[in-house]
């Protein structure tokens, strides 16, 4: 279990309460920040950071995160984007009235009376302000998660199996590449599959059999060990490239017909 430094007494609630889920999440995974960044796209030192409260780290770390941590990448996504409505905030400004205009030596204390009724309807028409702010962020978090999970849904209805991803129970595992071309297809004999999407992070048999391709094809996706991670990333935005595909580092249906169909390098 890592031995956390203490949070900056200056950092956003709301910041404070998704640096600490992260933590957690790291801390369950087992992983040291060297081991965290190579599953991710995010250095050691960068990690650091964002475990640290120096800076807050972008969506997509956060969502790697959840996902080596086997939490819910919506529910964090949602905290991402409540801390980093406070990460803006920045410190609160005191409240505290100033010496100057407490005490004035040319005004007297009735004089003073209107001033800080004043200072006080400002004050509690900002609380009120906050108030109503905080509610509508936090009633557009609900539907954002609402909308996501409907999401979610769906593409489970559409794409009954889906690969894994990257977990701490997971075991590294060397994979052979039997190559063999029929019908005009290349396969690798460890999987059949044409429109599964893989992305980062994820593992199996799929992405073992997409290495093989990139690998036959002429980019460089690292050991076959069906892990999907920066190194096999750059392999696909390679392919994509050279077929004119939309570079986004996904293996999506067009990319598995391009490794499927490549002539060999």
């Amino acid at each position: 279990m890592s031995r956390w430094k203490e949070l900056p007494a200056e950092l956003h609630p709301h910041v404070h309460r998704l640096i600490v889920r992260l933590r957690r999440l790291k801390d369950h995974s087992e992983l040291s920040t060297r081991q965290l960044a190579a599953m991710t796209e995010y250095s050691a030192k960068s990690w650091q950071r964002y475990l640290n409260g120096r800076s807050l780290p972008p969506r997509e770390a956060v969502e790697a995160m959840a996902r080596v941590g086997g939490d819910d990448p919506d529910r964090l996504l949602v905290m991402h984007e409540i801390a980093a409505q406070g990460w803006a905030e920045g410190r609160a400004v005191p409240t505290d009235t100033p010496e100057d205009f407490s005490v004035t030596p040319e005004h007297t204390p009735t004089e003073q009376q209107p001033y800080r009724r004043h200072l006080r309807a400002a004050v509690t028409a900002g609380a009120v302000v906050t108030v109503l702010s905080v509610s509508v962020a936090l009633l557009l978090a609900i539907r954002l998660t609402e909308a996501r999970a409907q999401l979610a849904h769906d593409r489970n209805d559409a794409v009954a199996t889906t690969p894994a991803t990257v977990s701490e129970s997971l075991v590294p595992v060397i994979y052979t590449c039997r190559l063999e071309q029929r019908d005009g297809r290349w396969h690798a004999g460890l999987s059949r599959t044409a429109d599964i999407l893989l992305s980062n992070t994820q593992v199996g048999l799929e992405v073992a059999e997409a290495q093989c391709l990139l690998r036959r094809a002429g980019a460089a996706p690292g050991v076959i060990d069906g892990i999907f991670g920066p190194k096999t990333r750059r392999a696909v935005e390679y392919i994509q490239k050279q077929n004119g595909l939309i570079v986004n580092g996904v293996i999506d249906p067009p990319t598995w017909q391009a490794l499927r169909e490549a002539a060999p390098k």
